[in-house]
Parts: structure tokens; sequence; C-alpha cells
């Protein structure tokens, strides 16, 4: 009985990670209120199918004054109508996928791409460098590997108060970044986050 415990006890880690492997990693719902597009839609097609039955039951004989122009204009009639139906199908039926992060992220972890991200300035009067910072710093502060996520600051202007307030991030990050991931903080721009207004009470 003991080894058959144990054996079914070996197994369990398995069995969950192997049905961890197989689950649907994003949540498929389809979209609401549909109902008045497909009456629409299919308004329109009856009327399409109308007049292509109109338009072949009328053709002027042969040698009747615009024949010709009667069938150049029912072969466009027939092209615009399936450009039509080939757009409109595709809406016919309109579903939402909704990912899930921790899934992606349990399956994927060790596959994670490296990422690089360009902040691109010019004009420190325009462009303040304290709203640099504070976009440098939101990236920096990405729900994502630290050591695979890299952020390059390209100032044409070259300025000197641009640089010197990069520096000073350099220091502040250290503290942003961990306080912004141990508290689950949003906004992540200091700028846009000193700025709400939070109840210290609560």
């Amino acid at each position: 009985m003991g080894k058959e415990g144990g054996g079914e006890e070996a197994l369990l880690p398995s069995c969950e990670t192997k049905d961890a492997r197989f689950r649907p990693l994003c949540e498929t719902k389809d979209a609401r209120f549909r109902g008045a597009y497909k009456v629409f839609a299919s308004t329109v097609f009856v009327g399409i199918c109308l007049i292509w039955v109109y338009r072949l039951t009328h053709i002027p004989r042969a040698g009747e004054q615009g024949r010709w122009a009667w069938i150049g204009m029912f072969m466009a009639e027939i092209l615009f109508s399936l450009y039509w139906i080939f757009t409109h199908s595709c809406r016919f039926k309109v579903v939402y996928n909704y990912p899930f992060k921790e899934r992606l992220s349990n399956r994927y972890k060790d596959k994670l791409p490296g990422v690089d991200i360009f902040v691109c300035t010019a004009d420190h009067k325009i462009e303040p460098p304290t709203l640099v910072i504070n976009t440098i710093l939101s990236t920096m502060s990405y729900n994502y590997p630290p050591e695979l996520l890299s952020v390059y600051l390209s100032d044409d202007g070259g300025s000197e108060l641009t640089y010197y307030a990069l520096l000073e991030a350099s220091s502040f990050s250290k503290h942003w970044i961990t306080f912004c991931k141990k508290f689950n903080v949003v906004p992540r721009s200091p700028g846009a986050f000193f700025a709400q207004q939070i109840d210290v009470q609560t």
C-alpha cells in the first residue's frame, strides 16, 4: 500500500504540470449586441441578390441600344458586391481574445525575448527633461524581467540639462522601480503618480 500511495503522490506533480502545459492561454468571447448588424447585413445581401436577378433577367437583346453598357454595369456590380460580401463576412461574427497573463508568464518565462525601448527627444524647451525622465522611469518599471529590458535615450539636441537629469534618475530608479513592483503602482510614471489625489487615511 505504501508503494502504491507513494507512486500516486509521485504522479500528481507530473499530471498537474501536464495539465498546466495544455491549458488555454486566452479566453475567447463573442461580441455583444451584434443582432442589429446581422439583420442589416442580411437585408443588404438580399438586396444584392435581387439586383443580380434583375440584371440577369433584363439584359437587352443583341443589337439593342445599351446592351454592352448594361453588361459592363452588371460586371461592376458583381465585383463590388463580392468585395462587400468578403469584407462584411469577417465582421458577421466578431470575437475578442482575453489573454491570461499569468499563464503566459509561467509557460514562457524562460523564453521571453529581450526588449529594447528607445526614448527620443530633440529640444529640452519643447520636451522638458522632467517629461523625458518620467517616460524613462515608467518604461524601466515595466512588469518584465529587468535583465531582458533595455532603455535607451536619444537626445538629438545634446542638452546638458537632460543629461544631468538622467544621471539623477539613474539613482532614483533604484528606489522607484522597487517601490512600483512591491506595491504594484499604477501609473508608473512618477509625475503622474504623485499628481494623483491619494487619501493617506486609506
